[in-house]
């Protein structure tokens, strides 16, 4: 999957390499300053993953999709980004995916079918910075003034809660979750305490949504649990109209409408997680931050077609991701040299569902003075650390050691 983009919103020239081509890693990393594009980009990768998916699926065909300002008027309304066109500039849009390939530019709307793809039908998830309000709402229509991934974000949030059985463990404040299903409650409970959600701190608020939502739809879409996602009730009657014209094809045998079937339910059984987050790092602690980065990383890994696409301002998710990178690196090196105690310590610091194969990250950092973006450069799988946050980090030092100096002379 890959993404290019020019003259949309804050993002001018895009990506100046790879004739502007963003590639969609099992995990992609967008950062930068506020206003730099770095939601503009996840919003765009969430509609092209959705229209794809809609496509393949039946929701609409080729002909609905292409009409004159329905890409903008309809599909980018979700996300609130009809109006980022430019009025002096042509704005240009390409998403490559297994099943499609978009082509948005001169206000038309072209697809063309990836024949040779190999399509997994996605459960995408697009998380907003506003989930904090969710903690205080039921119901989409307490959110009508808000977005609709908003909207869509409370619904999982719910189905997530009722989903919940027994407590869980929440890796944050040695806390458990618990949700009183009569009174529509979440509980957080200590060692000696309980409190509401809507009572915690805007940490518990942002992550405690983040993380219910994240391992629900996980666990929806792995192929070791039973815990498929049924069919809505309009994909129910669509899938019943299309086995039934299968099945009444005379020129089909026996064999082949088995196969027509079995590829057809393929495109309402979702089989991979695509995970959407803006800035997971959300009022959270430095530990807290490495606990809610490790959650998100075990999900992804757990199906290799999963995805996690992150927008975020934080150096210590980048040094966490750093970490899980050099794990993998060393545990692969101490494997190759059958070091099996090297690979013991290795995943008692680390566990190896943590591992993050270099070639599966992409790190992306925005500049919003110029409009661009940059793929970070990396030693031996390691992004560099010559980053906006980390120059941020270092200028702070760069005060204090001249302070120091002033205190010297005084």
């Amino acid at each position: 999957m890959k993404i290019r983009i020019k003259n949309f919103g804050p993002i001018k020239n895009g990506l100046l390499k790879d004739d502007g081509w963003i590639d969609i890693s099992k995990n992609t990393i967008f950062i930068g300053n506020q206003g730099s594009g770095k939601s503009t980009i996840a919003k765009l990768i969430s509609t092209f993953m959705w229209i794809e998916k809609a496509l393949t699926r039946g929701d609409f065909d080729e002909k609905w999709l292409i009409r004159k300002n329905r890409f903008k008027n309809h599909f980018l309304t979700y996300h609130r980004l009809e109006n980022y066109f430019p009025t002096d500039k042509k704005t240009i849009i390409e998403y490559k995916g297994d099943a499609f390939h978009f082509i948005y530019e001169n206000d038309n709307f072209k697809v063309i079918t990836n024949i040779d793809g190999n399509y997994q039908l996605p459960q995408i998830m697009y998380i907003p910075s506003e989930r904090n309000f969710i903690s205080y709402v039921k119901t989409p229509n307490e959110l009508k003034l808000s977005s609709e991934a908003l909207n869509e974000f409370l619904t999982e949030f719910n189905n997530a809660k009722n989903a919940l059985k027994n407590s869980v463990v929440f890796p944050i404040n040695n806390l458990s979750i618990e949700y009183d299903k009569l009174n529509d409650v979440v509980n957080l409970k200590g060692s000696d305490y309980k409190v509401f959600l809507t009572e915690s701190s805007s940490g518990f608020q942002s992550s405690i949504p983040l993380f219910l939502v994240t391992n629900y739809l996980t666990n929806s879409v792995d192929s070791k649990t039973n815990h498929r996602e049924s069919m809505s009730i309009d994909e129910q009657l669509r899938f019943r109209l299309n086995v039934d014209k299968i099945w009444s094809d005379k020129n089909l045998t026996d064999e082949q409408k088995r196969i027509a079937i079995s590829t057809l339910s393929n495109k309402f059984n979702k089989n991979v997680f695509f995970n959407i987050v803006e800035e997971p790092e959300q009022n959270l602690f430095p530990d807290s931050q490495l606990e809610i980065i490790k959650n998100l990383v075990s999900n992804n890994n757990k199906i290799s077609g999963n995805r996690l696409i992150i927008t975020s301002h934080s150096p210590y998710l980048m040094s966490f991701l750093g970490i899980m990178i050099e794990s993998y690196t060393l545990f692969n090196k101490a494997k190759r040299s059958k070091n099996d105690v090297i690979q013991k310590k290795l995943t008692d610091i680390l566990s190896s569902d943590l591992f993050i194969k270099p070639s599966d990250i992409s790190i992306y950092e925005m500049n919003e003075e110029e409009g661009t973006l940059r793929l970070l450069p990396n030693f031996e799988g390691i992004p560099s650390d010559k980053n906006f946050l980390n120059l941020g980090l270092r200028k702070s030092n760069e005060f204090f050691d001249k302070l120091l100096e002033l205190e010297e002379e005084l």
